[in-house]
């Protein structure tokens, strides 16, 4: 019998999306053995893996966006902003703060959200062993310390979902043993590689990352920064991704990762693209696993060469 795997990458209220592919898949009584997430990817993947139906997720996430600890961020501030949508979100975070950032770091701050007001959020959370959920799942978080990437497999739901989705400079960083964990975009924005890790043989990846638009020339050394880290993430992901079976990008790359208020709407572009692929995921769950690996392995081996003749 066939382990079909999610990767449910990281992109904010873009990562939304994730939830109508879920309810397109329950409705197909498509079984899912395992799911890792990252950021938004986590707490989406990690929930449903708990309510183990993917309405139920959609009721959870609805609530918690009404909720008056998640209002009282005014992250919607960094939308209606209306900023320059091709700058990512550390752009539009400076371009929010302003000269409040002088004001952090003179304090010694290092996150705009102090630890009493994340911890209030993720309360949201159950805190429950990852064991014990119905689905296997797992979270990607990046060390600060040792830039190692860190898969969460066991322990608390709330921390490996708060640790996966804590943006730098947005959200604390979460202490954990010797480690120092932010969002795991920061090294994987679509965690293809570690879903085999926890049992899935075939792997289905859902892309929810912003377009890679040509920009004007960068002005000043802040945009040469950003630009380059758009760049570097970007062509990361392309590699990571060519590792997945099967990818489907649901239609909200134009929005911005604070679009909570579009929340309908970015579930409802999941739904359309996971209905659009049905065919190919059914295809790929009735694909043999040895000529799937095959493929697997011609794909890196084909990468391999393109790398060599690059050098």
């Amino acid at each position: 019998m066939s382990k079909l795997g999610l990767a449910l990458g990281g992109g904010g209220a873009r990562g939304l999306a994730h939830i109508g592919v879920l309810k397109i898949l329950d409705k197909e009584k498509i079984k899912i053995a395992s799911i890792t997430g990252c950021s938004m990817g986590a707490i989406v993947g990690g929930l449903y893996a708990y309510l183990k139906n993917a309405s139920d997720v959609e009721d959870f996430i609805l609530e918690a966006i009404k909720n008056p600890k998640f209002a009282n961020l005014e992250i919607d501030a960094f939308s209606r902003n209306k900023i320059n949508p091709n700058k990512n979100y550390f752009d539009q975070i400076i371009n929010y703060i302003g000269e409040r950032i002088n004001a952090i770091k003179v304090s010694g701050h290092v996150s705009y959200f102090a630890e009493e007001i994340s911890n209030e959020i993720y309360e949201l959370i159950p805190d429950i062993p990852i064991e014990s959920l119905g689905v296997k799942f797992s979270a990607i978080a990046t060390d600060l310390i040792s830039g190692k990437e860190i898969n969460f497999t066991h322990g608390s739901l709330r921390k490996a979902v708060k640790a996966s989705s804590a943006i730098p400079g947005i959200f604390p960083p979460v202490e954990f043993n010797d480690s120092l964990l932010v969002d795991g975009s920061s090294s994987e924005s679509v965690p293809v590689g570690r879903v085999k890790e926890i049992g899935a043989d075939r792997v289905l990846a859902i892309d929810v990352s912003r377009c890679l638009k040509s920009i004007s020339p960068p002005k000043h050394i802040i945009d040469i920064l950003y630009r380059t880290e758009d760049i570097t993430s970007h062509h990361l992901s392309t590699i990571i991704l060519k590792e997945a079976d099967l990818v489907i990008q649901p239609k909200v790359k134009q929005l911005s990762w604070a679009d909570f208020n579009k929340v309908n709407e970015i579930i409802k572009a999941g739904e359309i693209e996971a209905t659009e692929n049905l065919d190919k995921i059914k295809k790929l769950i009735q694909r043999n696993v040895y000529l799937l690996g095959m493929e697997q392995y011609f794909k890196k081996l084909k990468g391999d060469t393109e790398k060599e003749i690059i050098n």
